[in-house]
């Protein structure tokens, strides 16, 4: 459920209208749904109120700090995997207490930025990390609560490039193992091992999965035990899915359901890292049409969003659904059409070969779906600069991220010292 509906033919954003966004803010624009986002986490919190848990947003998911922040009001911790995403949470209000530090390849400077910060839990995904961790919070005179994310090898059923728990994924340490790295991050200075953490991927639609995985992950918290190693945490990950076309989602009742019943009897607090599930059906993206040009093979509606706005499409072929901002009528013609956008690649599409009621230049589209993994990935390619986000509540809007400008790009760039007819600098030694 979302809460963008058409009234009187007409699309909405809660009780603010997709073309007054688009008329005062211009196009293409990212808008998302206060209520919808409330509604998402507010479920997701009652499906897994049976356990000891604490649900910490996956901000990669969107990373916008009024996103974080109208979660963080609910209750919401947050999972972070850069020194970046960190300092959003931070700045969004989100306590340190409820920050989890995830990721394959931390920093030593990101490192010591959490520990000082004061993160409540560090997941470290390699030897090399651990050793690094060590020395890091040894010095600082700090020590660091971690959990060690294992990778149980279960596939999870998902796209190639969003499987995150086989064995030849770049994530988390083998189970077979984990077991002799625990025993030595115990001994090792600066270290407080408390948690057993894993993520097995995204867009998960199979519930199986998780199963077999989470259960593989409470066995191993038992064996640790047995090994005098004191675990207190389990971190189940996130990667929910959510309904992009016609596939069947798991709700998140059946998956909370399913971890009480496999984690509840073994006496940990349990984190979850939920970021689609939440975030995912509270945004569109709208975009106004350009051209439609009429090709020999194909016909082509020619929008001004483009792949460096939604990467999904070309990346992973994913489909969104489009649908016009004002409504089509029963008996509205239909054609087939690629949605295409302006960048110089042929990579550049939203849709092909999709059905979709005739438009012509001027017309406003609204793709939905795109509150994950849409904004946050965007580029400047073709000096195209970020499109804006604007934050829906009820029948007020404001914009979260201004639409960038060329000017903000060439301020970041600058001209060499033999381009500028001034005296270069040399590196140290050269002659």
């Amino acid at each position: 459920m979302d809460h963008f509906t058409y009234w009187d033919g007409e699309l909405y954003a809660e009780d603010v209208a997709l073309r007054e966004l688009a008329d005062r803010i211009g196009t293409p624009f990212f808008c998302y749904s206060t209520a919808t986002l409330e509604r998402h986490y507010r479920v997701f919190a009652e499906a897994v109120a049976g356990l000891d848990a604490r649900i910490c947003y996956a901000v990669k998911a969107n990373s916008n700090v009024a996103v974080i922040a109208s979660l963080a009001r609910l209750g919401a911790g947050a999972d972070v995997v850069s020194g970046g995403e960190l300092q959003r949470a931070l700045a969004a209000g989100v306590t340190p207490d409820k920050i989890v530090f995830s990721g394959v390849g931390k920093t030593r400077e990101e490192l010591a930025e959490a520990l000082k910060a004061g993160v409540t839990r560090i997941n470290v995904e390699s030897d090399p990390e651990l050793d690094t961790l060590s020395g890091v919070a040894a010095g600082l005179g700090i020590t660091a609560d971690i959990a060690v994310r294992i990778n149980p090898d279960v596939d999870a059923k998902t796209h190639e490039k969003i499987t995150t728990g086989k064995s030849e994924n770049k994530f988390g340490i083998d189970l077979a193992v984990a077991q002799a790295v625990y025993a030595r991050a115990a001994q090792l200075p600066g270290i407080n091992v408390c948690g057993v953490a894993l993520h097995i991927g995204s867009q998960l639609m199979d519930l199986a999965p998780y199963r077999e995985a989470y259960g593989r992950a409470v066995d191993f918290v038992r064996v640790l035990r047995a090994e005098g190693i004191g675990i207190e945490h389990l971190d189940l990950g996130g990667g929910l899915g959510i309904t992009y076309n016609d596939e069947t989602a798991p709700s998140p009742a059946d998956y909370g359901a399913m971890a009480t019943e496999v984690v509840g009897d073994l006496d940990v607090k349990v984190t979850f890292e939920p970021g689609r599930v939440i975030t995912g059906n509270a945004g569109v993206l709208v975009t106004r049409v350009l051209f439609v040009k009429e090709g020999l093979a194909k016909r082509f509606c020619i929008i001004d969003g483009a792949m460096n706005d939604l990467i999904r499409p070309t990346l992973y072929s994913a489909y969104h659904e489009i649908v016009p901002v004002f409504e089509a009528t029963a008996t509205s013609p239909h054609v087939i059409m690629d949605v295409v956008g302006p960048i110089c690649e042929s990579g550049d599409y939203i849709a092909k070969d999709r059905s979709l009621p005739m438009v012509v230049a001027g017309d406003l589209l609204a793709i939905r779906t795109t509150g994950a993994y849409a904004a946050v990935m965007g580029s400047t390619y073709n000096t195209r600069p970020l499109a804006p986000e604007v934050l829906v509540n009820g029948d007020e809007f404001a914009v979260i991220r201004r639409r960038f400008t060329v000017e903000d790009m060439l301020g970041l760039e600058s001209f060499p010292a033999w381009l500028r007819d001034e005296p270069p600098i040399r590196a140290e030694g050269a002659e």
